[in-house]
């Protein structure tokens, strides 16, 4: 079988641009952060002391750098689609275009909304404002958002695309009905909320959303579904760009609105692919971060105050056990390529 160079291409030259336009952009927007005082607020000593102990000297670090990754990816989107339309159809730029009615409508569409519910939760908790700890949103107010989102989505799915079927690796794939709209929510709010739990080191979420954008990019490609995977590949070139300031010691946080939107594009990813049930494998970093939080809750309930951990989510106990940040940070990366690694084959297998 021949493969077109430009399917080829295609992904990886888009990859290549998302990473210049972020790594030139980034240091501006840190400059603007930090002009406008947008610094990262720390819990107090008396609501979290492990936190508090642990990251102390980042107060104050700009935050709201998620930005620039879904910004950029928005930027190429939009440049290429208007300037396909000048140039028309036979151009590079229809050629390089990878906006789509059936593959990247849904996942832009959310991701905008997320991002701009993750920007306003982030300002809120750089000026104290709101019934989070320590400002923002309260948890219950995140998972609506997360799930008024879902319910978008999932309507889009269902009503638009007709797609209300669910495959089970080495199975089957079956017809649910409406039962795919509540499956919809489920697996947004749970992704969304994973990745903005682990979202708590330097370069943390950032790595093992590479990772799992990755592994998806490569499936959707394998299925045919070429603008899905250049949309990971933009994202992917993005979160590289933003690795570059992020890495410990981080020069800006990726903030909520980085997390949220990206958490929200990859579970949308995963289900447009028609590979969820995979998700909780490939992304088994994020499920241990958000089970270790549901474990603690738990036991402090259950077990009148009594902890499981330290600190949770789980990186923070790690840190309190005495890991360094970059050893932690590190090993859940080597996890995530190799979970995301051991996904492709499972979906390449299964696709046989």
């Amino acid at each position: 079988m021949t493969i077109d160079p430009i399917l080829v291409a295609k992904p990886l030259g888009i990859a290549a641009l998302a990473f210049a336009v972020s790594v030139l952009v980034m240091p501006v927007l840190i400059s603007v952060l930090k002009k406008y005082k947008m610094g990262k607020s720390i819990r107090d000593a008396e609501s979290a002391p492990i936190m508090a102990a642990l990251h102390q000297a980042k107060a104050g670090t700009p935050t709201m750098g998620g930005m620039v990754i879904w910004a950029t990816v928005f930027a190429i989107v939009l440049s290429l689609e208007g300037l396909c339309q000048l140039a028309g159809a036979q151009s590079v730029f229809c050629q390089a275009s990878f906006l789509s009615r059936g593959q990247t409508w849904l996942p832009l569409g959310l991701m905008a909304a997320a991002a701009i519910v993750g920007l306003v939760d982030d300002y809120l908790n750089i000026r104290r404002i709101g019934g989070g700890k320590g400002g923002g949103l309260r948890e219950r107010e995140r998972l609506f958002s997360y799930g008024l989102i879902a319910a978008i989505g999932a309507w889009w799915f269902f009503t638009k695309l007709g797609w209300d079927q669910l495959h089970v690796p080495f199975v089957g794939t079956y017809e649910i009905g409406w039962l795919y709209i509540p499956f919809f929510l489920l697996v947004i709010v749970s992704t969304s909320h994973s990745v903005n739990v682990t979202d708590g080191l330097d370069g943390l979420a950032g790595g093992t959303l590479l990772a799992t954008f990755a592994a998806y990019a490569i499936i959707a490609w394998s299925q045919g579904r070429y603008d899905l995977a250049t949309f990971c590949a933009a994202i992917i070139g993005a979160l590289l760009g933003f690795l570059w300031f992020n890495i410990n010691p981080a020069d800006v946080f990726m903030g909520d609105t980085g997390a949220m939107s990206l958490g929200t594009a990859l579970g949308v990813v995963a289900l447009m692919t028609n590979q969820p049930l995979l998700l909780p494998l490939i992304g088994l970093p994020f499920v241990l971060e958000s089970l270790s939080v549901i474990i603690q809750i738990s036991s402090k309930k259950l077990r009148n105050g009594k902890k499981v951990f330290k600190s949770a989510p789980i990186h923070h106990h790690l840190q309190a056990i005495g890991w360094s940040e970059p050893r932690i940070v590190m090993r859940f990366w080597m996890i995530s390529f190799v979970l995301s690694g051991v996904g492709i084959v499972l979906a390449l297998i299964d696709s046989i």
